[in-house]
C-alpha cells in the first residue's frame, strides 16, 4: 500500500463506511515491532495456560483469591488475542480496510477486554482488603460463589455499557475522511471522524473512562489506604511483612496497568503527544501486562510456586512409578 494511501479520503455519501486503520503505517521499523508482538503473543498464551492449569489442577487455590486471578488469566488471554493478531493482520498483510460492522465488533472487543483488565484489578484489591481487614470473617464475606457471582455481575455491565456505546456510533454519518489514526478502531478515532454531532459520543467516552479507568484506580487507592491503616494496628513486625508480602504482586500489576496508561494520557493533555508515540505507548499498554501478569503472580506468590513444587514433584512420582512397572 502506498504511503498516499495513508491520507487518502473516503466519501461515503450512503450505505457504510470503509474504515483505514492507518495505525503504524508511517512507523520506522514497524515489522521488527509486530515480530517482537509475535514473540510476546505465545509467550503470554503459554504463561496464563499454564497459571490457570496450575490453579485448577491443585486443590489448596480453590478460593476467592485465585477465582480472582484465574479470572485476570483468562481477561489476559482474551485480551491479547483481541489485539495481537488482528494488528499483525492488520500491517503485515495489509489488511488495512476494514468495513464498518467488523470495526465495530473490533471496538467493543477490544475496549470490552481492557475495561475487564481494569475491573480484575479491582477485585483482587477487593480480597486483599477483606482478607487483611477483616480476616476472622473473611471465609464469610468471600467465597467461592460470591466472587464468580461479582464477576459475572462485571461481564454483564461493562458488555452492556459498551453495547450502548457501540450503538451510539452506528448512528453517526461519515461523509469525510474515514481513515482511523490508531492500531485498531478505537472509539474517540472513529467518531471524531463523523459529520454530524458527535456530543453524546463524547460525553459516553468521558463516563467509560471514568467508571472503568478512574473509578477503578480510586478503589484501588482506598483499599490500599484501609490495608494501611489496618497494618498499623498489628504489633508484630513479622505480621506486618507477612500481610504485606501477600500484596506486593496485586501491587506490581497495578502499576505496571495503570502507570503507562496516566503518562500517556498527562503527556497527551499537558505537553501533547506524537500520534505514532501514542499508537506505540497503547498498543504496549494492552499487551505488556498480560504478558507479565502470570509471570508477576507465579513467581511473587508463595502458594503459586508451592502448589508448582508439589504438581513437579507428584510427575516424578508418576516417571518412578511408570519405570518401575516397565521394569
Amino acid at each position: 500500500m502506498s504511503s498516499n494511501s495513508t491520507t487518502m479520503s473516503v466519501n461515503v455519501t450512503s450505505g457504510r463506511p470503509l474504515f483505514y486503520i492507518n495505525g503504524f503505517s508511517n512507523m520506522l521499523y514497524a515489522n521488527y515491532y509486530f515480530v517482537f508482538l509475535s514473540v510476546v503473543y505465545v509467550l503470554t498464551i503459554l504463561a496464563n495456560a499454564f497459571l490457570m492449569l496450575v490453579i485448577c489442577v491443585e486443590q489448596s487455590l480453590h478460593n476467592p483469591k485465585y477465582v480472582a486471578v484465574f479470572h485476570l488469566a483468562v481477561v489476559d488471554t482474551c485480551c491479547s488475542t483481541v489485539v495481537i493478531p488482528f494488528l499483525i493482520e492488520t500491517f503485515i498483510f495489509s489488511s488495512q480496510f476494514i468495513v464498518f460492522e467488523a470495526c465495530l465488533a473490533n471496538m467493543f472487543f477490544v475496549h470490552f477486554f481492557n475495561g475487564l483488565q481494569s475491573l480484575s484489578l479491582v477485585l483482587l484489591a477487593y480480597d486483599r482488603l477483606i482478607a487483611i481487614c477483616f480476616p476472622l470473617h473473611y471465609h464469610t464475606i468471600n467465597t467461592n460463589t460470591r466472587m464468580i457471582m461479582i464477576i459475572v455481575a462485571v461481564w454483564v455491565i461493562l458488555s452492556v455499557m459498551l453495547l450502548v456505546m457501540v450503538l451510539l456510533v452506528t448512528r453517526l454519518s461519515f461523509c469525510k475522511s474515514t481513515v482511523i489514526d490508531s492500531y485498531f478502531c478505537d472509539h474517540a478515532p472513529v467518531y471524531t471522524l463523523a459529520c454530524n454531532d458527535t456530543s453524546t459520543n463524547y460525553i459516553f467516552a468521558v463516563v467509560l473512562i471514568a467508571l472503568f479507568l478512574i473509578v477503578p484506580m480510586v478503589i484501588i487507592i482506598l483499599s490500599y489506604a484501609c490495608i494501611i491503616f489496618q497494618l498499623f494496628k498489628i504489633a508484630s513486625r513479622e505480621g506486618k511483612r507477612k500481610a504485606l508480602k501477600t500484596c506486593t504482586s496485586h501491587l506490581i500489576l497495578v502499576t505496571i496497568f495503570f502507570l503507562p496508561i496516566l503518562v500517556t494520557y498527562a503527556t497527551a493533555r499537558v505537553y501533547g503527544i506524537h500520534p505514532n508515540a501514542r499508537i506505540l505507548n497503547n498498543s504496549l499498554s494492552a499487551t505488556i501486562p498480560p504478558l507479565l501478569n502470570p509471570i508477576i503472580y507465579t513467581l511473587k506468590t508463595e502458594e503459586i510456586m508451592e502448589a508448582i513444587k508439589k504438581l513437579h514433584k507428584k510427575n516424578n512420582i508418576f516417571q518412578v512409578m511408570r519405570t518401575s512397572l516397565s521394569n
